[in-house]
């Protein structure tokens, strides 16, 4: 499998599973377990914020826009990533999370980059800042900067602390990258914890990657906590035999069913690829030709 197919998988995965998982975004796992007995396996409309078969919300958004900028010669512009949040926050999504809107307000107010989310996290709090929000469209920083682990670590912490920065949330967006990378280059599911934790010096976010693969559909929380969101990722990639199951398996969790299901994904699509995806999904996704193309220019920069 060629890193063209891989680095689709990536992009491709984490859109497909904002997909799945936004028209049940907010229900319990007994909530989707009763409505989908087999398991939700196809896209539907509807939910909270009444999307249509296939619509992108804020995971693949953010995560877009990040793509656009890392897929530039250079370093990454941090004010042009700054500018693109705050364009599409005017625009009025449907959903944009809390820490992210407070973070995106101060770069609105000419607060710089650096700042922006220490700001947030100064207001909210470390629990109330410890979300997902930048671990869900962190995974482009990885098809970019696979072979360059040093910088990996710099922008995926950097990409995040814009509206993250507390610490679970910047290292979080660390191991999962470095796992994206490490399945980028054709490594095996039985190395992927060591690969992904590997220099990471914040012992939680080590310990939920270490636990995930032990772990069990009831133990596990859907809810918005950026490492309940690595741990459903690396536990429906490392517990499941195909690229669908790991997607709907992370739906399965409940609560932030999107995120989760985009960060699994990510995750999934660098192993699989992106002929894993089902085409029944494909069809119906949208943007993928948009994402296609960020994913095979980002693996050309990558390769240097």
């Amino acid at each position: 499998m060629d890193i063209q197919e891989r680095a689709r998988g990536v992009m491709l995965g984490l859109a497909c599973g904002d997909a799945l998982g936004a028209p049940v975004e907010f229900m319990s796992k007994t909530e989707i377990a009763a409505r989908y007995p087999d398991g939700m396996r196809d896209f539907t409309h509807g939910g909270w914020m009444n999307v249509v078969e296939g619509e992108l919300t804020d995971d693949s958004r953010m995560a877009i826009d990040l793509a656009e900028v890392l897929a530039r010669p250079g370093d990454p512009d941090m004010d042009a990533l700054g500018a693109s949040f705050v364009a599409w926050v005017a625009e009025g999504p449907k959903d944009v999370g809390n820490t992210t809107k407070l973070a995106i307000d101060h770069l609105a107010a000419g607060v710089p980059w650096s700042k922006a989310g220490y700001l947030a996290l100064e207001t909210r709090g470390e629990r109330g800042a410890s979300s997902n929000g930048s671990l869900m469209r962190t995974a482009p920083v990885a098809i970019r900067y696979r072979n360059d682990p040093g910088a990996l670590i710099d922008v995926s912490r950097n990409t995040s602390l814009i509206t993250h920065a507390e610490e679970r949330c910047q290292w979080s967006c660390v191991a999962l990258n470095q796992g994206i990378a490490y399945l980028l280059g054709g490594g095996l599911l039985d190395g992927l914890v060591e690969a992904a934790v590997q220099g990471i010096p914040v012992s939680s976010v080590v310990e939920t990657v270490r636990n995930a693969p032990q772990a069990n559909a009831t133990s596990l929380s859907g809810t918005g906590f950026a490492l309940n969101g690595l741990a459903v990722a690396f536990w429906s990639v490392m517990t499941t035999t195909s690229l669908e199951d790991a997607i709907s398996a992370a739906v399965m969790i409940g609560d932030d069913t999107d995120t989760n299901a985009a960060i699994a994904g990510s995750l999934g699509g660098a192993f699989y690829g992106a002929s894993a995806l089902p085409d029944r999904w494909l069809a119906q996704l949208h943007q993928p030709d948009r994402l296609v193309s960020l994913a095979d220019q980002l693996a050309r920069l990558g390769e240097s």
